[in-house]
């Protein structure tokens, strides 16, 4: 009987200590890499001790789970021998088992892990320290664990030596934005313009370009004063030029390089030669990835670019502002206009041009239809319904309806989309 206040409280050192172990667990796990950088950066010692231990993650969960298992063990054992000694008649072990599962679950493991998910940052740098001295001490032993678990692991195939983080940072990154936009924390724009700015090599040149149909070109062989009204006329600056063929695209005539020639020839046309005002034409192929292409401006102190595919035909084109409004959205001067084939209707849904790309719908939208096998809406109906469907017909996938509106030849022109939760 002598023996039962120190046996409760080395038990109740014991449970202190394994809420230690979890709490830092929860902590250290559920902290910050990059708030921890940032404040190491800004000379904090604490974050500098949290970023040393979760650089090796596995050393530090074998060491936690190790010596929570420890302590946990060594108090029911105790536990369990002094209510043996209460109890010599009764069932000591079961009112032990219950009495350690209360104190084990509430006091060490509910409330510890409970408050460092509350303040994750603060406790990791707390527990950052002694945990240090704790994983030096059981590191023989951690080792030793280590390998076992690996190899046994490697018997049934998986080898988690060599293996890759499942999530990339700019996915992390990205899923961190959509958290707190739901949350309020971020809007919109800003959530917008990182991602665009993460999901430059992901997206190539072909997803974004204007189509060759809508491009506006003209024949270098046309007479000089119908060439130069068409420039007037156009709100485009730059206006490529071909011969003989459409796809033979020889030149691009830049808007300020006609005007200085028009001033030097006193506005005589007869001494305007357009095919030596011509720049060279800057092809680049369809699998160029935004951000090579953004590199490739640059370097070349180019801003416009066409786009061939494998056999060199001309598929579109794509300019530095193109890709910038990837990033910070639709970039409007007094030319441009607002995205146009997106109609909002009184019912929830949106009457959509065929030749509007998923992306800026998705941006306009806030959607999340996907953009991977299609560039246009039309492209992606097509592509899930696997046929060229006709006028009326309805199609309903990725948590949305589409209505075929309208329908020239085999291009869709128009749809009718309906988010299927209205």
């Amino acid at each position: 009987m002598e023996q039962i206040l120190p046996t409760s409280l080395i038990i109740f050192g014991l449970l202190l200590l394994s809420a230690f172990f979890s709490g830092s667990e929860t902590a250290l796990t559920a902290t910050s890499r990059a708030r921890m950088r940032s404040m190491e950066d800004q000379g904090s010692s604490a974050a500098g001790a949290v970023n040393k231990l979760i650089s090796d993650r596995e050393r530090l969960i074998g060491a936690i789970l190790l010596g929570n298992n420890l302590v946990n063990i060594l108090a029911s054992a105790l536990a369990t021998s002094m209510f043996i000694s209460l109890f010599p008649d009764g069932p000591g072990e079961v009112y032990a088992t219950i009495v350690m599962t209360v104190l084990v679950l509430v006091f060490a493991e509910v409330t510890p892990k409970t408050a460092a998910i509350a303040r994750p940052e603060a406790i990791a740098m707390l527990v950052a320290r002694p945990m240090r001295i704790v994983v030096t001490l059981f590191a023989p032993v951690t080792a030793v664990v280590q390998w076992i678990v690996r190899s046994s692991l490697r018997t049934f195939g998986l080898d988690v030596s060599r293996q890759a983080d499942v999530l990339s940072v700019s996915d992390e990154i990205k899923g961190a934005l959509d958290l707190h936009h739901e949350e309020g924390q971020i809007d919109k724009e800003a959530r917008d313009i990182i991602r665009g700015a993460l999901e430059l090599d992901d997206i190539r040149v072909e997803e974004i370009m204007l189509h060759r149909k809508q491009i506006e070109m003209l024949d270098i062989s046309l007479p000089v004063d119908e060439i130069i009204s068409a420039m007037m006329n156009s709100n485009h600056t730059r206006i490529p030029l071909w011969k003989d063929d459409s796809d033979n695209i020889v030149g691009v005539l830049h808007a300020k390089d006609l005007l200085r020639a028009l001033w030097s020839a006193k506005m005589d046309t007869s001494r305007i030669d357009i095919a030596s005002l011509a720049m060279e034409p800057y092809f680049v192929p369809e699998t160029t990835t935004l951000q090579e292409q953004l590199d490739a401006f640059k370097l070349t102190q180019q801003h416009f670019a066409l786009i061939v595919d494998e056999y060199g035909a001309l598929m579109g084109l794509v300019t530095l502002e193109d890709i910038l409004e990837e990033i910070v959205g639709e970039i409007e001067d007094e030319y441009d206009e607002p995205l146009q084939g997106v109609r909002p209707q009184s019912d929830g849904s949106i009457n959509v041009d065929g030749s509007v790309t998923i992306r800026d719908l998705n941006r306009a939208m806030d959607w999340r239809l996907p953009d991977e096998e299609a560039v246009t809406i039309a492209g992606l109906v097509i592509h899930e319904g696997q046929c060229i469907p006709d006028v009326g017909q309805i199609f309903s996938f990725h948590g949305f309806r589409f209505e075929v509106l309208k329908r020239r030849r085999n291009q869709i022109t128009a749809l009718k989309v309906t988010p299927l939760e209205q």
